[in-house]
C-alpha cells in the first residue's frame, strides 16, 4: 500500500512540475545599434563608420540566392552526372582523340548495323514463335538461343578490337618526357656552369 501511494504522489509531483519546465523560454536577443548611424565619437575626431546601402546588399543577396537556386536545379536535372564534364559528349582531349578516330568510328558503325540486324532477326523469330505450334516452338527457341550466343560472341570480339585500338592510341600519344630528358642529359656536358 505504501509503494502504491508513493508512486501516485510521484506521478502527481511530476505532472505539476512539467508545466513550469514547458514555460521556460530563451532569453531575447539584445537590440543592436543601427549600423548606418554615426557614433558620437566620430564627431569628436574618431573614425567614422561606413554607411551601408541596404538596397545594394539586398540585390547582392538576391543574386546569390538565384545563382544557388539555379545550380541546385541543374544538379537535380543532371542527377548522377553532376561532377562530370559538361557538353553533349563530355570527356577531355583524349576522349576527343578516341571519338574522332576513323577505325573506332568504323567499328562503332559496324556494331550499330549488326545490332539492327540482330534486333530484326529476333523480332521476326518472336513473331513466328507466337503463331507456331508446340513442336515448332522448341526449334524456334533453340534458334533464339543460338542467335543470342552469336550476339554475345560478336560483342566480345568488337569490344576486344576497340580495346586494342585504344591501346594503340595510348601508345601513339604517350608522354615521352622522361626519354627526352635522359637523351638531353647524355648529349650535354656534365658541368653546365662552366
Amino acid at each position: 500500500m505504501k509503494i502504491k501511494t508513493l508512486l501516485i504522489l510521484g506521478a502527481i509531483g511530476i505532472a505539476l512540475a512539467m508545466p513550469e519546465s514547458l514555460q521556460a523560454q530563451a532569453k531575447p536577443k539584445p537590440v543592436k545599434p543601427d549600423v548606418g548611424d554615426v557614433k558620437d565619437d566620430a564627431k569628436e575626431g574618431g573614425k567614422e563608420r561606413p554607411k551601408f546601402d541596404v538596397s545594394k546588399i539586398k540585390e547582392r543577396l538576391k543574386a546569390a540566392f538565384d545563382k544557388r537556386k539555379k545550380k541546385r536545379g541543374d544538379a537535380k536535372k543532371d542527377g548522377l552526372n553532376v561532377g562530370r564534364k559538361k557538353g553533349p559528349k563530355g570527356g577531355g582531349a583524349f576522349g576527343k582523340l578516341v571519338r574522332d578516330d576513323e577505325k573506332i568510328q568504323e567499328l562503332r558503325d559496324a556494331f550499330k548495323a549488326a545490332a539492327k540486324e540482330q534486333h530484326q532477326k529476333t523480332r521476326d523469330l518472336h513473331k513466328q514463335l507466337k503463331d507456331a505450334s508446340d513442336e515448332d516452338k522448341d526449334g524456334l527457341r533453340e534458334q533464339l538461343k543460338g542467335l543470342r550466343a552469336d550476339w554475345v560472341e560478336g560483342m566480345k570480339g568488337n569490344r576486344e578490337e576497340v580495346r586494342t585500338r585504344l591501346k594503340e592510341i595510348r601508345e601513339e600519344f604517350k608522354n615521352k618526357r622522361d626519354e627526352v630528358i635522359d637523351a638531353n642529359d647524355d648529349d650535354g656536358d656534365d658541368d653546365p656552369g662552366e
